[in-house]
């Protein structure tokens, strides 16, 4: 267990610890949380932990059905467009920013994230997405805009479970080589002062995203159940 000194308090440590089990998937979708067993697992009392499940609900990550019935909220076709609509407009904007202010520590820290890039698909699993993500984070950074970095960061998070289910499914096998070119072709227009273009190529690399992918397969499985 991690060290609850490092959060402000016992609420803060259970609230990040259950959002990331269910970001990851450890904590998949229609999971009930027995609060009480949690609580225990985390060696607190109920109460920081019932804020934690509030703040979890504000975020529509878990649904409050009655006071004890917790579940880990289901996916969803509709949040997962809600989710890549933004991202579709945000992250082009932070690819254009980062092009106009990066530091040349910012292109080192890219050139240095973008090395350690493995192809995101099943066999390379949760080592591939975490470099996949601190590739993003880089960038987001390189835009010296706080308030964009923070909304990326916090969608990212959200989109973590819909881009596992995207490994999933059968395109998860898939070498996904664009994915690992145009990584590169973003370092190098950003370090060139490209912005228009690696916008242009930041809206294309979303378009083919996991995310996207998940959408289509979610929109199917509603359709066969609602049939």
């Amino acid at each position: 267990m991690a060290d609850t000194n490092l959060f402000v308090s016992k609420s803060d440590y259970a609230y990040a610890e259950l959002r990331g089990q269910i970001l990851s998937g450890t904590l998949p979708a229609g999971t009930r949380l027995a609060q009480y067993d949690l609580a225990e697992s985390l060696n607190m009392s109920i109460t920081p932990l019932r804020e934690a499940i509030r703040r979890l609900s504000s975020e529509g990550l878990v649904t409050v059905e009655t006071h004890r019935d917790v579940r880990v909220s289901t996916m969803s076709s509709d949040e997962a467009r809600q989710l890549f609509e933004v991202r579709l407009s945000l992250d082009p904007t932070a690819a254009e920013l980062a092009a106009r202010r990066r530091t040349d520590q910012d292109i080192d820290v890219m050139r240095s994230a973008v090395a350690r890039l493995l192809p995101v698909t099943r066999q390379w699993g949760e080592e591939a997405l975490t470099a996949h993500r601190a590739f993003h984070q880089a960038l987001y950074r390189a835009s010296h805009n706080d308030v964009l970095i923070r909304l990326l960061d916090d969608l990212w998070d959200k989109s973590d479970r819909y881009r596992r289910l995207g490994l999933e499914l059968p395109p998860g096998d898939e070498p996904r080589t664009r994915d690992l070119q145009e990584h590169h072709q973003l370092v190098d227009l950003i370090e060139d002062g490209r912005a228009a273009e690696a916008a242009q190529l930041m809206r294309n690399h979303i378009t083919h995203s996991l995310t996207a992918t998940a959408i289509s397969a979610l929109e199917d499985r509603e359709s066969v159940r609602t049939a």
